[in-house]
């Protein structure tokens, strides 16, 4: 996928580009609309298959004259794309480097890290990461930005990128029951496993922030989840 990025006076924006959105709402809705004719050419086979879902779309669209039955055929699958667009767009995730601030934008929402706030900047596998100066997480944000262009626009303006997770090798395998973890870290841990069994994106992403503040890092590789302490403080 490319991936733009320009300047905006002192800031470097780094996002998908308007080649992105033209693949996403021309794309999707277009894929969708052939996906709808090519089933439609089939409906009659599938509506014999017992296990296939929308049996009765099916068997309607088999019975339909050809004339009725690919329009709308072809009109379902276009909607059925204009919503995924529609999600996908929704999803994109923008960065706005300035020299005092990231700006992180998604889903018509944005959140401000400072600089003076963040030790450390990197990509950890489809992640965009930001670290406070005690090893806990600032910000993690799911994207598929490039990461060299990320690279690029962070050190450019002189934030401190780290390349990869300098705590890496203290992530350890979540088992339930771990006597380690702080009270409540283990049931939240539960809930999250099943939110990322699931798919329930914004549950996981909520779990993450529950465990943040009990000082809790967790990363996840292939619905498995690593864990580890962010490391106290002395005492001054």
């Amino acid at each position: 996928m490319t991936v733009a990025a320009r300047g905006l006076g002192e800031d470097v924006v780094v996002d998908g580009g308007r080649g992105e959105l033209v693949l996403m709402w021309a794309g999707f809705p277009l894929l969708g609309a052939g996906l709808g004719t090519g089933l439609t050419a089939l409906s009659g086979w599938i509506a014999g298959l017992p296990w296939f879902p929308f049996q009765g779309l099916f068997e309607l669209l088999d019975g339909w004259p050809d004339e009725l039955s690919y329009p709308i055929g072809a009109g379902v699958g276009l909607l059925g794309g204009l919503f995924v667009a529609l999600v996908a767009v929704r999803e994109r995730l923008t960065v706005t480097v300035g020299h005092r601030t990231v700006r992180l934008h998604r889903d018509g929402h944005g959140r401000d890290v400072a600089r003076a706030d963040v030790a450390g900047v990197f990509v950890d596998g489809e992640a965009l990461v930001l670290l406070d100066s005690a090893g806990g997480e600032l910000a993690r944000e799911k994207s598929d930005l490039d990461t060299e262009r990320l690279r690029a626009a962070f050190t450019r303006q002189g934030w401190p990128w780290t390349g990869q997770d300098p705590h890496r090798d203290a992530y350890r395998r979540w088992v339930e029951g771990l006597p380690d973890l702080p009270p409540g870290a283990d049931a939240l841990l539960r809930a999250r496993q099943r939110a990322l069994d699931g798919g329930h994106d914004a549950e996981t992403r909520e779990l993450h922030g529950e465990l943040a503040r009990l000082g809790v890092v967790v990363r996840d590789e292939r619905k498995r989840q690593y864990w580890r302490l962010v490391p106290r403080q002395p005492s001054r």
